[in-house]
């Protein structure tokens, strides 16, 4: 039920309202943040009588009224009322209509269309293909206290971030009906295994109303509702306790840039272009045949950062990742010359996108400092991950999309070839420390004929599958945090595709258990030695020894924590060759133990690796006046901790 309902009089009639004078101040200037609030259907009581309070934005409607089963899907018995005061909102209490019960708004239009439309902050919709919003009085009892003090306490201190990306349709899929999970039941099987595998958070795929299951949620109609394919929103939040209640964050995949165009929908909303721009140029988005946000409007930047805040709120997300920002940044984006709208000066800048993000990010941080927003943005726009009071953005990570364009193409190559294009492999340490990055293997590599990421991989099956786990363990020990999408962990051989479930079977096969078991105990790796996370973001956590043996196709690196305990060595060879006696400079005398190679047999590598303690001896090399000597494994990565200090220079020399 609505709390805190308010009364008033307008002539000599009492009615119900939601909406408060400073309310509707706050919406018309694009301040209002808690519009869910406010907006859309809340069951309520008033006069005695249990109900449901109504209130809909549509400025240039005739006509608002409410339909569903109630009053046979006809206007007018449940119309709603414009407010006085010009904010364009119709508003009304209808009593009978409760929990449960399906409805949308019948608007007739300027230009005298009729038409029905799901109401824009509903809290649950009907089952697609239906299209209808249903009237939603949500009660659950939090357990996740723990969960959100731990978070809160940890908040701005270094920490592993792995995530595991995941699309609920077609994660696991139940045998005999082919059908997928539903929240509750992945409260039970996808908690368990994202645990098991060690990954610190998971992210879903947008999981808010989406009409067309083919677009993975990209393509939304319900910003409010949890899609009703998987359960209520009750059932939602369950399985978001339940992470949480196992160690597990959970970020939602979050989409401003752009909503598709279907009758229900946000498109033409009163029959007018309220939500987006009316000139196509600036309101249509090619690539996706959709349609773009008019950022510069007031109340759409309180629907959005509304959205935003909704989430984290309502349902205790602990972070966003926002889509496609590239598209919103940019006037030109995938358009030709004649297709955009320059700026006031002239530049292809999206300025009022700019400022919606800016926003966003200080509201979102203003309100939840513990949760983080994440951008996908694929170009070179400085200052993504920095706070807007210095210029930047005010994001919290920025996916780190050069990074994976070098690593797969340079992966792809033949080995044998791989001597010629060592800068491709080495570049992203030139501007790792100029964003908080994310490295992401996502769901975006997998599709669209692209191949697997193992089928990505040269040579025979032993080959590619040891490059798999050389890529794995290279993304592992490289700065920055981790995003892998899911089917990648058991070396799914096919494409991706939504319509069925990850190829499970596959682990009955040692080397697809062994690329599982690799990222088992790369986890554990990554969130064991604070190196790998205590300054991912910093230039003084990493240092090269070797990036320039081209012949060879080896690099090695140093990753630094605080101190000389937490300090690991990595070497890669990108070659099928064996190295042995491979010498690698050191900042410390003393006694070297390998902790961790990819090549191990319990991984189904080839077993080469380094029995027991490897000896400094005084040869210098890479600046460093002691060196080990070590066997560096065909197509893997060997990691060296200092284990035994004996006296000699530190990492200044």
């Amino acid at each position: 039920m609505a709390k805190h309902a308010i009364q008033k009089n307008q002539g000599t009639e009492e009615f119900f309202t939601l909406l408060t004078d400073f309310d509707i101040h706050l919406f018309n200037t694009g301040k209002h943040f808690k519009l869910y609030e406010k907006l859309g259907a809340h069951p309520a009581a008033f006069d005695g009588q249990k109900g449901t309070y109504f209130a809909v934005w549509a400025p240039n409607a005739v006509e608002v009224s409410v339909i569903g089963n109630f009053n046979h899907w006809k206007g007018k018995s449940h119309p709603l009322s414009p407010r006085w005061d010009g904010s364009g909102i119709w508003e009304g209490f209808h009593p009978g209509i409760q929990h449960g019960e399906a409805y949308k708004y019948a608007i007739q239009s300027v230009t005298g269309q009729a038409l029905e439309k799901a109401d824009p902050f509903g809290r649950f919709f009907e089952t697609p293909p239906r299209t209808a919003s249903v009237v939603w009085d949500e009660s659950y009892e939090w357990k996740d206290a723990e969960w959100l003090q731990a978070r809160k306490k940890l908040e701005g201190q270094p920490q592993p971030y792995s995530v595991y990306e995941v699309h609920l349709g077609s994660w696991r899929r139940t045998v005999e009906e082919n059908r997928s999970l539903s929240y509750v039941e992945a409260a039970d099987q996808l908690v368990a295994y994202v645990a098991d595998m060690g990954f610190t958070h998971i992210e879903f795929l947008p999981l808010m109303e989406h009409p067309f299951y083919g677009s993975w949620g990209y393509q939304l109609t319900g910003y409010f509702a949890p899609t009703s394919r998987y359960g209520t929103p009750e059932d939602f939040k369950y399985m978001i306790d339940r992470f949480h209640q196992a160690g597990i964050g959970v970020i939602l995949d979050w989409v401003p840039s752009h909503f598709p165009g279907d009758a229900h929908g946000l498109y033409e909303f009163d029959g007018t272009h309220l939500y987006e721009h009316a000139d196509p140029r600036k309101g249509f988005h090619p690539d996706w045949q959709s349609y773009i946000y008019n950022y510069g409007r007031n109340e759409v930047r309180s629907f959005l950062i509304s959205n935003a805040l909704f989430w984290l709120d309502e349902f205790h997300i602990d972070g966003l990742r926002v889509d496609a920002v590239a598209s919103m940044l940019y006037l030109d984006y995938s358009r030709k010359a004649g297709e955009w709208i320059p700026n006031q000066y002239g530049s292809n800048e999206n300025l009022e996108a700019i400022t919606f993000l800016k926003e966003m990010n200080e509201v979102v941080y203003s309100s939840f400092p513990d949760a983080i927003t994440i951008a996908e943005e694929s170009t070179s726009w400085t200052g993504v991950s920095r706070p807007t009071f210095i210029g930047g953005l005010g994001f919290g990570q920025k996916w780190m999309m050069g990074w994976m364009h070098d690593s797969l193409n340079y992966f792809q190559l033949d080995p044998v070839h791989r001597k010629h294009h060592q800068n491709a492999i080495t570049f992203s340490i030139m501007y790792a420390f100029t964003e908080n990055f994310m490295l992401p293997l996502s769901h975006d590599e997998v599709v669209h004929g692209k191949g697997s990421l193992l089928g990505k991989m040269p040579g025979d099956e032993w080959r590619k599958f040891a490059n798999l786990r050389l890529l794995y363990s290279y993304m592992f020990t490289h700065p920055g945090t981790k995003l892998l999408f899911m089917g990648a962990e058991i070396a799914q051989s096919a494409e991706w595709n939504h319509e069925r479930s990850l190829d499970w079977h596959l682990l009955q096969y040692p080397l697809h258990a062994g690329v599982q078991q690799l990222l088992r105990d790369l986890n554990k790796l990554y969130k064991s030695e604070p190196a790998l996370y205590r300054h991912a973001f910093e230039a003084k956590g990493f240092r090269w020894l070797d990036y320039g043996d081209r012949d060879n196709s080896v690099m090695a690196y140093l990753r630094i924590g605080d101190s000389k305990e937490e300090l690991l060595l990595v070497a890669c060879n990108f070659t099928p060759e064996v190295r042995y006696q491979y010498r690698l400079g050191v900042p410390y005398r003393g006694q070297w133990q390998e902790i961790f190679t990819s090549d191990a047999t319990e991984y189904a590598g080839s077993g080469v690796r380094n029995e027991g303690i490897a000896s400094t001896s005084p040869v210098k090399y890479h600046g460093y006046d002691n060196s080990i000597s070590l066997t560096l494994p065909p197509l893997g990565i060997t990691v060296w901790k200092l284990v035994k200090q004996e006296q000699g220079f530190g990492l200044g020399s």
